[in-house]
Parts: structure tokens; C-alpha cells; sequence
């Protein structure tokens, strides 16, 4: 019957181990002064090789060999290897956590060994132990019998109490580095006679993410199919995901906005048949890349990808902003977890994608107009005044009456009776005087002009200074722009030079969130190029336009005389 890589690749003595030099040294060291502790407790992530060692240290233990041991060669270690040695015992907690299981073991701890020096229980996922199963193991954990070694073996030992934590020798297996992991199985490959290419190797290492144990499950699989030659598209169709020109697609996508066409890219690398939750994985190493890139000069160690790729990742993080960057990993990430316990992890990446793109933000900009009452609140005022400032005009035929009236009669005795129609008379002498003419509105328009000006630049110099505490160079901003124009959804920068408009383009989501943040309504801005001297208002007329943005800021700004 076939065995699995991971089970006929199984280290026989400690120089075969990969990746846990630091723990082969200390064992090795106590084998050979016979220092060997009582208790042990490995700690790592999966596939590490924590059962493994353990099996080796009791095989060290048992080994009658006079040269380095374990030998594998002599009667007790291949009896271990095979799982028939009486004298190694292997439990797993999972299936047996209770005290009654506990109970057992410490009454079976009380015999000596019968096949070799020392009886040694290897306790796997012992995390999983009761608290009652955890009190029981106590005292016999403390002070076993002479012949006795206890090696737990967790992946979680948080879970543990400090009580079992302080009886054990303590050793943290870490992750497989993915070069070693990459030279184990080009070898295996070799060995097989597979010609496998270097990037495909690596790419399998990747994927392997520090297990060895992942790493020939995948393995094993590429090489089931038989094939004599394997490339990188070949372990991509089998791990389900796609190469990094996908992503770099996908997110150029996403920074444009263009949300339809990130979607149906999506789509098309679901219908041949990548998984949804490789792809986010995936996505999300293609930002971290990103990020990398933006930081770093010479990024080669820290990437795993060729010279080209690194190079088209490197241009894409030039004009990707790293808030951009931020809000991807982290909204990717948590994605990842909520998609462990989803059914539908396709339509979470969906969601991402149209979050990440701003399009939600614009379809709220486009929805929210049409159900707001402001803007015809608004837009009433000002139709008004536009027909009532030709109103002199009908005053103007009554012009000989009054004069008349004022050359005959006398003037009226000053009573409370008369005293109102003098006030009417007099204000009915005074316009035909004052012709209806742009002379007076001229300064009031002036004025009108100026409220506006005053108060897009206190509402520019508020968001400058929120844009400080953020972290970025916001008043090289400040020095070289100006908020042009405010409407209901929108806002328009005016900058001086071309080069101050693509630094300016680099800072606007940010800018858009404190914009907000401060109108409290969503807002999209854009820049235009222009002499700062020379910007003309494209807002609509307004009779008082600093109260209209007063009450869309929502503070009190008082203009300067």
C-alpha cells in the first residue's frame, strides 16, 4: 500500500531533521553527558516536527548502539520506527482527556520497562487535557519513577496551566525556512526522476508556509499527476490559485476604481476553478509585497519571486498609497478569518473588492442627493432673489406721483398718523434716484465672493491641520493648494504645478476621508491645475454662502471684516 510523503520521509536519526538545529544541539548535548530531563514539553506550529524529535529522543533513550544515537539501525530503534517498542508509549489527548485516562497512565507509569532503559510517554495535542486530567498528571509529571520520561507534545501551549509549564523543559520548534524546505524537495523530485523548475520548487515552499509536513502533502500531490515535467503554471492549476500577474491586475483594478471589471476578473478565475480563499490568501501576500517594495531597496530576501516580478511589484507600489496599502491587508485579513467559517467565501471577496475600490462611497454620493430636502431648501432662496432684484423696475412708472405730490403739498405736521406715510413717500423718492443698475449689487457680489474664499480656506486650513496628525507631509499640501470649490458630493483642489498635482492625487483618500469626517457626509475630491491667483468659484450663486457652509461643516465660523 502507498504511503505518503510525509510518513516514508520521516527523520530516522536527528541530522535529518530540518529546520530545528537549535533543539537537535541541546538533545543531542544531554544523550551524550546522560543529563536527559524527565519531562519535556515541544511547542510549534504544525509540522514542525514536535511527534517526530520525540520519537528520535525515545529512540536515543532505547538505543543500543555505542556511536552516536540514535543509530536507526539496531533492534530498538527500528522497533520504535514501526510503532511495536513496548516501552514507548504514545497518547493522544485529544480522544483521551479525561481523568479516568490519566488515572490509567499513572498506574501504568509505576511498572518498570520491559524492552529497553527507559519508559517514555509521548503525550501529543496536550492542550486538549482537562482541568481534572490536568491536577491528576501533576505529582507524577513532578516526580516520576527513575526509568520514566514524559515528552507533550502542542501546538497551543497558552492553553496550558503554568502549573504543567513549570514542571517541563520548555522547547519551541520554529518554522521550517522556505530554502531548506525548497532543497528537501528538489531532492525528492531528483529522486523520482521529475524534472521540476525552480519556480515551481519555490513556489511549492511558499505554499508550504514553514511545514514541512504541508509541504509534502503538496508535493505529493503535484508529483501524483505522473508528469515527468513540472513549471509554475502547473503547481498553480493544482494548488488552485494563479500566478502574480492576476493580482497585480486585480489590484491595479481596484486603485482605479474600476469595480465591474475587478469583479468579472474575479469571476473568470473562479470559473476555472481557483479557490476562493487561496485567491485571498493570496491577494494578501500581493499587498504585503506591496508594501515591502515601498520600504525596502532591495527586497529579494524578503520576496519570494523572480527578478521580473519583483520589478512589476515595485512599479506598482510607486503610484499605490500606503493608506491604500493599510486598509487591503487589514480588511483582507479579516476576510481570511471570517471566511473559515463561511459557506459563501466568494461573495466576502467580493465585498472586498467593492469595498477596497470606493465603490459603496459612490454609490451612496450618487443616492443621497435625491433623498436629501437641503438642496431644495437651498436652491429656493436664491430663485427668489434672482426675481425680486428687478423689482424697482414697476416702481419706476409711479416716478411723477410722488414728485407732484411733494412739489404741492406742504410738509406734513410730524404726528404718529402721518409719520408712516412720510417713511413710504420718502423710500418711494429714493429708488428712482438710485438707478437699479449693477453699481449697488457690484459690492455686495464682491462681498458674497469673499465669505466664500474666507470660508473654503478655514475649512482647508482644518483639514491641513487633521491631516498632520496623520502622518503624512501635509503642509507641503498646504503651501501649494487651494480648496477651489465645495458642492454636495464633491470638491475640487486647485494646485500650482503639474508635479504638485500628482503628490496632491497620492494624499486624496485621505483627504476625502477627513473631508468627511469633518462635513459629515461622504465627499470625493479632484485636482485641477491652474494659477492659484486666478481661481474663479464654480459653486452655484448663494445669498449667503458662508451660512451654507457653516451648516454643512456644522461649526460656527466667523468671517473676517
Amino acid at each position: 500500500m502507498y504511503q505518503a510523503l510525509y510518513r516514508t520521509r520521516r527523520p530516522e536519526v536527528f541530522s535529518e531533521v530540518l529546520g530545528q538545529k537549535h533543539i537537535i544541539k541541546i538533545l543531542k548535548h544531554q544523550i551524550e553527558t546522560d543529563t536527559v530531563s524527565h519531562a519535556y514539553l515541544f511547542c510549534g506550529t504544525r509540522g514542525t516536527g514536535k511527534t517526530t524529535v520525540a520519537r528520535l529522543l525515545a529512540k536515543a533513550v532505547n538505543c543500543s548502539s555505542k556511536g552516536e544515537r540514535p543509530c536507526g539501525r539496531c533492534p530498538s530503534c527500528e522497533a520504535i520506527a514501526r510503532g511495536s517498542f513496548m516501552d514507548v508509549i504514545e497518547i493522544d489527548a485529544a480522544s483521551n482527556n479525561g481523568v479516568d485516562n490519566i488515572r490509567e497512565l499513572r498506574e501504568s507509569v509505576k511498572y518498570p520497562p520491559q524492552a529497553g532503559r527507559k519508559k517514555v510517554y509521548i503525550v501529543d495535542e496536550v492542550h486538549m487535557l482537562s482541568s481534572g486530567a490536568f491536577n491528576a498528571l501533576l505529582k507524577t509529571l513532578e516526580e516520576p519513577p527513575k526509568n520514566v520520561i514524559f515528552i507533550l507534545c502542542t501546538t497551543e501551549p497558552q492553553k496550558l496551566p503554568q502549573t504543567i509549564l513549570s514542571r517541563c523543559m520548555r522547547l519551541d520548534f520554529k518554522r521550517v525556512p522556505q530554502d531548506v524546505l525548497a532543497a528537501d524537495m528538489r531532492q525528492i523530485a531528483e529522486e523520482r526522476g521529475v524534472n521540476i523548475t525552480e519556480g515551481a520548487i519555490r513556489l511549492l515552499a511558499a505554499n508550504a508556509d514553514g511545514s514541512v509536513r504541508d509541504g509534502l502533502s503538496i508535493l505529493d500531490q503535484v508529483l501524483a499527476s505522473g508528469d515527468s515535467e513540472i513549471d509554475r503554471d502547473t503547481v498553480l492549476d493544482y494548488l488552485g490559485t494563479v500566478g502574480t500577474e492576476f493580482f497585480t491586475e486585480l489590484t491595479e483594478l481596484v486603485s482605479q476604481r474600476s469595480t465591474g471589471e475587478a469583479l468579472a476578473l474575479l469571476d473568470k478565475a473562479l470559473s476555472d476553478g481557483k479557490d476562493a480563499k487561496q485567491l485571498m490568501k493570496d491577494w494578501n501576500a500581493h499587498y504585503r509585497n506591496l508594501m515591502i517594495t515601498k520600504f525596502m531597496r532591495d527586497p529579494e530576501d524578503l520576496l519570494n519571486m523572480s527578478e521580473d516580478n519583483i520589478k512589476k511589484v515595485r512599479e506598482q507600489s510607486s503610484h499605490i498609497s500606503f493608506e491604500e496599502i493599510d486598509e487591503a491587508i487589514r480588511r483582507i485579513s479579516k476576510t481570511i478569518n471570517d471566511a473559515r467559517w463561511s459557506t459563501q467565501p466568494r461573495i466576502l471577496m467580493e465585498l472586498d473588492i467593492v469595498a477596497l475600490s470606493g465603490a459603496k462611497g459612490r454609490y451612496m454620493q450618487v443616492e443621497k442627493p435625491a433623498v436629501q430636502p437641503e438642496t431644495v431648501t437651498r436652491e429656493a432662496p436664491r430663485a427668489a432673489a434672482e426675481v425680486q432684484t428687478p423689482a424697482p423696475e414697476p416702481v419706476k412708472a409711479a416716478e411723477p406721483e410722488p414728485v407732484k405730490a411733494a412739489e404741492a403739498e406742504p410738509e406734513p405736521v410730524k404726528t404718529p398718523e402721518t409719520e408712516p406715510a412720510k417713511a413710504t413717500e420718502v423710500h418711494r423718492e429714493d429708488v428712482p434716484q438710485t438707478p437699479a443698475t449693477p453699481i449697488e449689487s457690484e459690492p455686495e457680489t464682491s462681498q458674497k465672493e469673499e465669505a466664500k474664499i474666507t470660508e473654503l480656506s478655514k475649512l482647508w486650513e482644518e483639514v491641513m491641520d487633521e491631516g498632520e496628525t496623520t502622518g503624512g507631509s501635509f503642509n507641503l499640501i498646504r503651501s501649494w493648494t487651494r480648496l477651489k470649490s465645495l458642492r454636495q458630493n464633491t470638491y475640487t483642489v486647485s494646485v500650482a504645478t503639474e508635479f504638485a498635482a500628482k503628490y496632491v492625487r497620492e494624499k486624496l483618500d485621505t483627504i476625502d476621508k477627513i473631508i468627511s469626517s469633518v462635513l459629515k457626509r461622504s465627499v470625493r475630491g479632484s485636482v485641477v491645475v491652474e494659477d492659484p491667483e486666478d481661481i474663479v468659484e464654480e459653486s452655484a450663486p448663494s445669498q449667503d454662502y458662508a451660512k451654507e457652509i457653516r451648516d454643512a461643516i456644522g461649526i460656527d465660523i466667523k468671517l473676517e471684516d
